[in-house]
């Protein structure tokens, strides 16, 4: 091991005062004062102040955007959309919508609006988006991606790429008409762990044959090597959408993520439609409604 010369010992000592000159000055600067005295904080000392976040948990109005789920397709009747049931904006007093639970019964009627689309996909939302900003919201729901994902094969899934940049645009377009609006964003649910419940049940692969999501539920009973990589496949997209919408969501003061937790639900065929043993029905928009109230209201930062 060489010993270190003088002269580089010198040039390190040098060197890391001038570093620490450097580092104090620019940390003075960014503060805009340098006032301290020698018995205070320097600046160099104070931790840098990070953006505060801002969260209302008891928000007056809402407004939702999304797809088939937030629509309560096959929740009441064969392919037809069921909004009374909506787990974000419903009325039915069984699901006990996050509407209900926040606004109550009469002003949910007044104060919430639902502007998904059964079919809806990310590249759909911008347009939602305007169309809840132009209520004035204090919240607005979004629940995307599944249609992304659910393609006619695997090859045709939405690009991660555009899923976010669909999704940027989506928050741009409400920031730009309603900067102070907060957004939920829920995760997309596990399609593969939907395939899993689903394909117990005979006539529900009956009706999947009709071409529901065909990218995940074809060929339901087949466990060859092929069959079983699509499947994988697919779930790996929905991950990687949802980690778009949380680091998407993160950069937004007014925006939260639900963690996970509609992709981490374990939906049994109890919550499942009876009519295609896909979406959800009143129970499961009962438990999504219940995710969602837990996490509005949750007091974090």
């Amino acid at each position: 091991m060489r010993k270190t010369r003088p002269r580089a010992r010198a040039a390190v000592a040098v060197a890391t005062a001038a570093l620490t000159g450097l580092a104090t000055l620019t940390a003075c600067d960014a503060s805009g004062d340098d006032s301290s005295g020698p018995n205070g904080p320097s600046a160099q000392d104070r931790p840098a102040p990070s953006p505060t976040r801002v969260w209302d948990p008891s928000p007056r109005s809402l407004a939702a955007v999304g797809d088939s789920i937030t629509r309560g397709f096959d929740a009441c009747s064969v392919l037809s959309d069921c909004p009374e049931v909506s787990w974000s904006t419903g009325t039915d007093g069984g699901v006990r919508s996050l509407a209900l639970r926040l606004l109550g019964k009469q002003r949910a009627e007044t104060h919430s609006w639902n502007y998904a689309k059964t079919g809806a996909r990310m590249a759909d939302v911008p347009a939602q988006m305007a169309r809840a900003a132009a209520q004035d919201p204090d919240l607005v729901t979004v629940l995307a991606g599944a249609n992304d994902a659910c393609r006619a094969s695997a090859d045709a899934m939405t690009p991660v790429a555009d899923f976010r940049a669909d999704f940027e645009e989506s928050l741009r377009t409400l920031r730009r008409a309603r900067p102070k609006a907060q957004v939920y964003v829920a995760s997309v649910p596990d399609l593969k762990r939907l395939w899993s419940t689903g394909r117990t049940n005979a006539l529900g692969k009956q009706v999947w044959k009709l071409g529901i999501c065909k990218s995940m539920l074809a060929d339901a009973d087949s466990m060859t090597a092929t069959d079983v990589r699509r499947r994988e496949t697919v779930r790996q997209r929905v991950v990687a959408y949802n980690k778009v919408l949380k680091d998407v969501c993160a950069k937004d003061l007014r925006c939260r993520y639900d963690d996970g937790a509609v992709f981490g639900y374990r939906f049994g065929t109890g919550q499942l439609s009876h009519w295609d043993w896909f979406h959800p029905n009143k129970d499961g928009q009962a438990r999504l409604a219940e995710m969602a109230y837990r996490g509005v209201t949750a007091r974090r930062g």
